[in-house]
Parts: C-alpha cells; sequence; structure tokens
C-alpha cells in the first residue's frame, strides 16, 4: 500500500489508564491517507471510494466525541464498506468499541489497522497501548518500537512514554526507565512521563528523586486523584507527613468519592 501526502486537520490525544492506575497516552490519528494498491484498476472510483471513507471517518469520530455512539457506528461501518483497508476508520472503530466495553472487538479493529498499515507510528502506538492495557506487554512494546522506526511519525515521546508505562507495569524497570528518560530528552515538560518517572523512582526506594519528578509535574499539569495518591505515598515514604497530609486533603477535597482517596484514608488507618 502507498500513503498519500494527505494528512488529518490534527491529532487527538486520549488519555487510557491501566490496571495499575498508571496513566497510559495513546494519540488517536485521523490520518487520512491514501491506503489504496500501487495499481488501482480504476483510479476515478478509488478515489471517489477514498474520499467517502475519509469522510465516513472524520463524522463518526464527530459524532463518537458527542457521546452518538450508535451514530457514530454507522459512519464508521460506512467508511469501511468503501475502503475495507482504511486504517483511520478501523482506529477509530476500536477507540468506539472501547468506550462501550467491547474490548474484543476493539482489539480485532487495531489489528485490522495495524494489518492495513503496518507501518504507520499512529496505528502501532494504539494497537500497542491496547496490548499493554490487556496483559500483552511484550508485543506491545514490539509495536512501540515500530512507532518509532516510522521516519513520518510525529509523537516519539509518546510511544517512548506509552513504552515506558508498560515496561513499568510488567516490572522491567531497566526498560522503564530508558524508554522514559529518553521521552524526556524529547520532550522534558511530558506530564505523563514524568508522572511514570515518579512512580519508578518511588518502587526503586529513591524517594527524594521521586519527590522531585512529582514537582516538575505539579509545574506542568494539574493533579489527578492517581497523581495526589502517588505524591501522598511518597512524601509518607520519605518521612514528610506534613506534606503527604496536604496531599490527603487536596485528594479528598477534589476526589473525595475516589478510590484513591478511600485508598488513602485505608493507609492513614481513618
Amino acid at each position: 500500500m502507498t500513503r498519500s501526502a494527505v494528512q488529518s486537520p490534527g491529532l487527538q490525544r486520549v488519555r487510557m489508564f491501566n490496571a495499575s492506575g498508571r496513566t497510559v497516552f495513546f494519540v488517536l490519528a485521523l490520518l487520512l491517507v491514501g491506503c489504496a494498491s500501487q495499481q488501482p484498476e480504476d483510479p476515478y472510483r478509488e478515489s471517489k471510494s477514498q474520499k467517502a471513507a475519509e469522510s465516513n471517518t472524520a463524522l463518526g469520530l464527530e459524532y463518537m466525541n458527542r457521546g452518538q455512539y450508535e451514530v457514530a457506528l454507522g459512519k464508521l461501518k460506512k467508511a469501511v464498506r468503501e475502503e475495507p483497508e482504511y486504517a483511520p476508520a478501523h482506529t477509530v472503530m476500536a477507540v468506539l468499541y472501547e468506550r462501550i466495553g467491547e474490548a474484543q472487538l476493539a482489539g480485532k479493529h487495531y489489528k485490522k489497522a495495524y494489518d492495513a498499515d503496518p507501518g504507520d507510528g499512529d496505528v502501532n502506538n494504539n494497537y500497542g497501548v491496547y496490548l499493554c492495557k490487556n496483559g500483552q506487554e511484550k508485543q506491545a512494546l514490539e509495536h512501540f518500537r515500530k512507532a518509532l522506526d516510522d521516519p513520518f511519525y510525529v509523537s516519539p515521546s509518546i510511544a517512548l512514554t506509552n513504552a515506558g508505562s508498560c515496561a513499568l507495569a510488567s516490572g522491567d524497570l531497566v526498560a522503564a526507565d530508558d524508554y522514559l528518560r529518553r521521552a524526556l530528552q524529547v520532550e522534558p515538560d511530558l506530564p505523563d512521563a514524568l508522572m511514570n518517572m515518579a512512580e519508578l523512582q518511588f518502587q526503586q526506594e529513591k524517594y527524594l528523586s521521586a519527590r522531585a519528578f512529582i514537582q516538575r509535574y505539579e509545574a506542568t499539569a494539574k493533579h489527578s486523584a492517581e497523581t495526589l495518591l502517588l505524591a501522598y505515598r511518597i512524601e509518607l515514604a520519605s518521612g514528610s507527613r506534613g506534606s503527604a497530609n496536604a496531599y490527603k486533603r487536596m485528594l479528598e477535597t477534589n476526589f473525595s468519592g475516589s478510590e484513591q482517596a478511600a485508598e488513602v484514608r485505608r493507609i492513614s488507618g481513618q
């Protein structure tokens, strides 16, 4: 297959979370590219079907973002009927299936997107996130590496962060450290890389370093329930009960009903 030079209007970052609560990024990229054979039998018909697939994929994404999932799915099914090997349509359909709790169908369409465009960085990154979330860390890391091999991939820091988070989830702290430091070399203020580095340092009982990464995170992003719990645990392990209690108050104030707030109450015996 060949890629045309036509690109989408933009990229959309979507946050996902793995079972351990650490943030995993993936980039949902509407790469409206030509995925036609090198020698189409009917160039005019190929162009027409390509445009129809692009249009229906864009509409499907728009309806999905509005929460109109049934309409979105209809548009995306039209897109893949027009162009069965149009990777962006399969990617968006996979995201939609994840949102409605159909993990198996999501995996099927991430795989179809990869089969349609196996060299594309965004396709490999997205598929890698899905695999990592579903316990297939080894395969996921292979796809993150393929994403980084794409010379046209514009978000290497995202794939590196995802690879680091996935390696961390699998217990490979050496690989996690390597991927996350490389991500921060590319994008020093990337919040998710900073947060994962704080988690990594905490697991290695390097509490001062973990605190430093949390402070860098705080300078670039707002806290979530997950990052507040991590900050609380770091300060508690450091023996700084006053700072730990400050994070506890923030968590209870802003995320009182969260699992993380309940965990802090359990830890503190309250």
